[in-house]
């Protein structure tokens, strides 16, 4: 079952949008037909080649009809070479059979997964952080999303100059939709328009380069100023979600954004099943973008903390966990006694302190026989009559129902660990302090409590993992460690869609507060984008291993749960520290071939992924893929064993650099740790040398992975690596 705590409202639509459901074929007209994605890997290079003719032409051969008309659904020919069609089984066996098609697979639905969070990262605002304001200016981040709400302050292009020259695309955002020198370009894959109708895609794409916004709050709490990672940039809207996030209209961003010229691609959308690489498209489509030189950042998901519930699993993205900042939102319950509780909500209500009557659900209940199921305030078992006008005591979490009963307020037991807005005053309050409660109510013949409106407090222990963020291993490639890294995904406070409610009727805001992994990726991406704006030749993979091998050191005890690197990967990303990282381990295209040989993927299955011929005449085991963090999976839990990885790095640091390798065990580990050589000597820049590390035990835990870092130092640069080594059998949870 899903997590309520992947929820940032309680509103229908995002409960569609944060959480991810089952996969279903989507289908078209008679029921014989699917629509299907014809994948025909990278575009022929010849002058006289068509797309589109050929792709009628395939369909006219397969259909046999002399019209076909309405079968194309879309065509990808800007970045690579493939089509959707609505096709029969038959007429998909044929197609799969046709010189030249590469994949045919049925077309899923996905579904979607915010200043001070930038403070606490230390991306401070103004003179505080340095910046290179004209690269920033001529970047371009890629927001594959719900679309957005061009108006928002927070994509103003005041101050803003003509777009990058390098920009190759369109706004195409629909009737009444205008694009700027700020939101560059807009397209939507389904009809309508780009414009953002649930408040996701606005929210995310300002948390990744959103301009800074002062004196903004939600109902004046978490007041400040509002901004993206690199607000001097330029954001490009995908519209790949209308209440469903398609794969051919994923596919169809990707295939327009590499060729539009974005730098950056954030994609807060993910699934709860795992597909094998050559049929996921967020795979296929980040493997083009990387080919291009583009990174693309990807949500790790919001199913938590279950182990082995992560799906983004391809190397060549970067999946980005969830966990808190220094801030969060409370709202206080103070009983008539004068007791007061702390409990979690993000509350805009203000009642002034004023204490009304406690209703208990099971005192609300319509009858004796329905006073169990009024315990959890379950709808159809409470008396409106008995709840109007009182604050509504429930077991379970449910404000819809005191809304609706007309109840004043809510108090509800709530173990997780982020608050949420909900259409009256509400605290959830953990099991101890609920219990008072109750125990308050019993004692009292007139109980009565007010719920105080939310307010900021600084959190002391984060970052800390939050509960909702999937977890690993990878059940993909055991010897990828995922996620790679954590970003702030608590309470963000960012821009809203007016077509977007937080409430339970119409009052719309401009800026509003969620949480889960979609507000942790475009961190992420902001920070990538940020890194990017000093080193703009540096390729993807050295981008991401400097925000991995930079991150800030976490723990089992910040994590919450056991699931230790499986849950934070690299750790807490570190915006500064990521500019200037010392050694970055690159990864080319050619070795990620290797890569997916070495996993015994033939030519052909390889050729599904990347849309190229390999002959595999390389292979890499996945475990000596040049890979940030190190990770092996091995089979058993009392025995000896030896691994080694092969690595390499390139000095991006300075020149005659002396580097000195450091091992630290994480949590009780009892691994034994040799690397060679220990010491690196680095003459000049763009330098590669290499190093062997090899690890050894007599015994392994049998649930939890056993840990190391290794850090390279030169006195300046501290180059980390997590090392996980790890038995037992994880497999993915039901979704059901």
């Amino acid at each position: 079952m899903a997590k309520r705590g992947a929820f940032s409202s309680f509103h229908s639509f995002l409960i569609v949008l944060l959480f991810l459901n089952s996969v279903l074929a989507v289908t078209h007209g008679h029921q014989d037909k699917q629509v299907y994605i014809v994948y025909m890997g990278s575009l022929p290079s010849r002058a006289d080649y068509t797309p589109m003719s050929h792709h009628m032409n395939i369909l006219q051969e397969v259909a046999r009809e002399s019209s076909i008309e309405g079968r194309l659904v879309r065509s990808y020919k800007r970045s690579f070479n493939g089509f959707v069609a609505r096709l029969t089984e038959s007429e998909r066996e044929r197609v799969a059979d046709m010189e030249g098609v590469v994949s045919v697979f049925p077309n899923k639905k996905l579904k979607l997964q915010t200043s001070a969070s930038w403070d606490f990262m230390g991306l401070k605002e103004g003179k505080g952080t340095k910046r290179n304001p004209s690269v920033e200016s001529d970047t371009i981040i890629g927001v594959f999303d719900g679309g957005i709400w061009p108006e928002s302050e927070s994509f103003s292009d005041k101050g803003f100059g003509p777009p990058p020259k390098k920009w190759k695309g369109i706004c195409a955002g629909g009737k009444n939709f205008t694009c700027n020198n700020k939101l560059i370009g807009a397209r939507h894959y389904s009809p309508g328009d780009a414009r953002d109708s649930t408040g996701h895609g606005t929210h995310t794409a300002s948390i990744a380069a959103g301009n800074a916004v002062a004196n903004t709050s939600f109902f004046g709490i978490g007041n400040g100023t509002v901004r993206g990672a690199v607000p001097a940039s330029r954001i490009a809207v995908y519209r790949v979600c209308a209440g469903e996030c398609r794969d051919d209209a994923i596919l169809s961003a990707f295939d327009d954004a590499i060729s539009d010229g974005v730098d950056i691609i954030t994609i807060s959308i993910g699934d709860i099943n795992v597909y094998p690489f050559e049929k996921d498209p967020i795979a296929i489509g980040a493997f083009h973008a990387m080919s291009k030189g583009i990174l693309t950042v990807n949500a790790a998901g919001n199913t938590g903390p279950d182990t082995a519930s992560i799906t983004s699993l391809a190397p060549w993205l970067l999946t980005v966990a969830a966990s808190t900042a220094n801030r969060e939102f409370v709202s206080k319950v103070v009983l008539g006694d004068g007791k007061t509780l702390v409990g979690k909500s993000v509350n805009g209500f203000d009642l002034k302190g004023k204490k009304f009557p406690l209703v208990y659900g099971k005192s609300a209940a319509l009858s004796l026989s329905q006073a169990k199921c009024a315990e959890d305030c379950t709808p159809e078992c409470l008396d409106a009559s008995l709840v109007k006008g009182k604050i509504l005591v429930c077991n379970r979490f449910l404000p819809y129902v005191a809304y609706t009963k007309r109840a004043v307020a809510a108090i509800f037991e709530d173990g997780s660990d982020w608050a949420q807005i909900n259409g009256l005053p509400v605290s959830g309050l953990q099991k101890d302090d609920f219990e008072s409660v109750l125990s308050y109510f019993k004692s009292e013949k007139s109980p009565e409590a007010a719920v105080l409106k939310s307010e900021s407090i600084f959190y002391q222990t984060a970052p800390k993992i939050l509960s909702f963020s999937s977890r690993g291993p990878n059940i993909i490639v055991a010897d990828i460690l995922k996620p790679d890294i954590t970003a702030p995904g608590l309470e963000i406070l960012a821009a809203n869609s007016l077509r977007a409610s937080p409430f339970y009727d119409t009052a719309y805001v401009k800026y509003s507060v969620e949480s889960g992994t979609s507000m942790s990726c475009p961190h992420a991406a902001g920070v990538a984008a940020y890194v990017k704006t000093f080193h703009p030749q540096w390729s993807p993979s050295m981008i991401k291993s400097a925000i991995m091998t930079t991150a800030w050191s976490m723990n089992a005890s910040q994590s919450g749960y056991a699931s230790t690197e499986f849950a934070y990967g690299a750790g807490h990303v570190d915006p500064i520290a990521a500019t200037n990282p010392g050694l970055v381990y690159e990864i080319t295209k050619t070795d990620y071939f290797a890569f997916l040989c070495g996993m015994n993927y033939n030519k052909t299955t390889v050729k599904l992924i990347s849309g190229e011929a390999v002959t595999c005449s390389e292979k890499i085991s996945p475990r000596n893929l040049n890979y940030p963090s190190m990770s092996a999976k091995l089979s058993g839990s009392n025995i000896s064993f030896i691994v080694t990885f092969n690595r390499t790095v390139t000095n991006v640091g300075t020149p005659n650099s002396t580097y000195k390798s450091k091992v630290v065990l994480n949590h009780g580990s009892k691994l034994n740790v040799k690397v060679s050589p220990s010491v690196l000597s680095m003459k000049s820049m763009n330098e590669k040398q290499s190093f062997t590390v090899t690890v050894s035990a007599s015994e392994l835990h049998s649930e939890l992975p056993s840990s190391a870092n290794l850090i390279w130092s030169d006195g300046t640069h501290n180059v980390r690596s997590p090392i996980v080594v790890y038995t037992g059998d994880f497999s993915q949870p039901s979704s059901s």
